[in-house]
C-alpha cells in the first residue's frame, strides 16, 4: 500500500531574468549566440520569510558542427525549507540558416532531477516532538532521484526570437510505502501535467545611444491560469541596462546591470511582490552573470540582445 504525493516542490524554478539564461526553459536555444555562452545566477527570493527559495544555477552552451548545431548543459541548486533539490541537465539543438542572419532551431533536453528531503531539519515545538520518531524523519529513503526529458523550437535574429518549448514532459511523483516506510517515484506523461511556454522579444533601436529590449513569457498549464512575464529594458550607451518587469498576480521588479565589455554582463534584479507573502519578506533578490567565449579567429565587436 502507497500514498502519491508531488515530487516537485517549485519545479520550475522561478527568474525574473529569464531572458538572459532562456537555456533552462529552451533546449533550442543552445547555440544561438554564436559564442560559448557562461551564465551563473542566483536568486535569493522572499527575503526574510522562514524556509524560502534559494536558486543557483550554472549553464553552458554553444555552437557547434560549424553553427549547424548547438550543444549545452544547464546545473540548478535549490533549497526550499526542508527540501534540497538538484537538476542536470544536456540540451542538444539542430539549427537551420534561413538568412543570412536569422535561424531556427529544435531542441531536446534529456537530465536527472534529485531531491533531498531533510525533515530532521524541522524544529518542533514541545506538541510536535512526538513526531520525532515519525517514519518520515527517520527514514532513509528521503532522497529520490528520477530521469526527464524536454523540447522547444527557437527562432532568432539580430532583432527579434520566438520560442516554444515543454522543458519537463515526464511528471514525476513521489509515493509513500506504508510497509516500508520509504519513498520511491512513480513517472507518467500526462499533458495535463506539462507546462507549454512561449516566449517572445524585440529589439527597437532608437538611435546609436538608446535601445529598448522588451520581453514576453507565457506559462501554461491545463486548468490554471495563464502565468505572464513582461519586460522592457533599455540599453544605454551600449553599456548600461536599465528596466521593470511584470509577473502577473505576483510580482513587478526592477532591473539594473552594466554591459562591461561585448563579452562580458552583469545585471541584478529585485522583485516587490503583489502578493500578501510581501507584507512578511522585504522582496527578492537576484544577480546574473554572463560571459560570452569568442572562438579562436573570431571576435565579439557587439553586445548579444538575446
Amino acid at each position: 500500500m502507497g500514498l502519491n504525493y508531488g515530487l516537485k516542490a517549485q519545479f520550475d524554478a522561478m527568474f525574473t531574468q529569464y531572458m538572459f539564461n532562456e537555456s533552462f526553459i529552451n533546449p533550442a536555444y543552445a547555440g544561438s549566440k554564436e559564442a560559448m555562452s557562461l551564465t551563473l545566477l542566483h536568486r535569493q527570493q522572499w527575503v526574510g520569510f522562514n524556509g524560502r527559495p534559494v536558486t543557483t544555477t550554472f549553464s553552458f552552451h554553444g555552437p557547434v558542427m560549424d553553427g549547424k548545431m548547438g550543444a549545452g548543459i544547464n546545473v540548478l541548486t535549490e533549497q526550499i525549507g526542508f527540501l534540497n533539490r538538484s537538476l542536470v541537465y544536456g540540451s542538444y539543438a539542430y539549427r537551420t540558416q534561413l538568412s543570412s542572419q536569422s535561424h531556427l532551431a529544435f531542441g531536446l533536453m534529456l537530465g536527472a532531477e534529485n531531491q533531498l528531503y531533510s525533515f530532521k531539519t524541522l524544529t518542533l515545538s514541545p506538541d510536535e516532538i512526538h513526531h520525532a520518531n515519525d517514519p518520515n524523519f527517520n527514514s532513509s529513503g528521503n532522497n529520490l532521484t528520477s530521469m526527464n526529458v524536454g523540447t522547444g523550437v527557437y527562432y532568432s535574429s539580430p532583432d527579434f526570437y520566438a520560442g516554444f518549448s515543454i522543458p519537463r514532459i515526464i511528471d514525476n511523483q513521489a509515493a509513500f510505502s506504508l510497509k516500508s516506510y520509504k519513498r520511491y517515484v512513480v513517472s507518467r506523461v500526462q499533458f495535463s501535467k506539462m507546462t507549454l511556454n512561449l516566449a517572445l522579444g524585440k529589439v527597437f533601436k532608437i538611435n546609436d545611444e538608446l535601445l529598448f529590449k522588451t520581453n514576453a513569457l507565457l506559462k501554461m498549464v491545463s486548468n490554471t491560469p495563464v502565468q505572464i512575464d513582461l519586460g522592457v529594458n533599455a540599453l544605454i550607451r551600449e553599456q548600461i541596462w536599465a528596466g521593470f518587469s511584470y509577473r502577473s498576480k505576483s510580482s513587478v521588479s526592477a532591473l539594473l546591470g552594466m554591459q562591461v565589455n561585448p563579452q562580458f554582463l552583469v545585471n541584478y534584479a529585485y522583485d516587490f511582490s503583489t502578493s500578501t507573502i510581501q507584507m512578511y519578506s522585504s522582496g527578492s533578490h537576484e544577480i546574473a552573470l554572463n560571459y560570452l567565449f569568442a572562438y579562436k579567429g573570431k571576435k565579439i565587436i557587439n553586445p548579444r540582445y538575446f
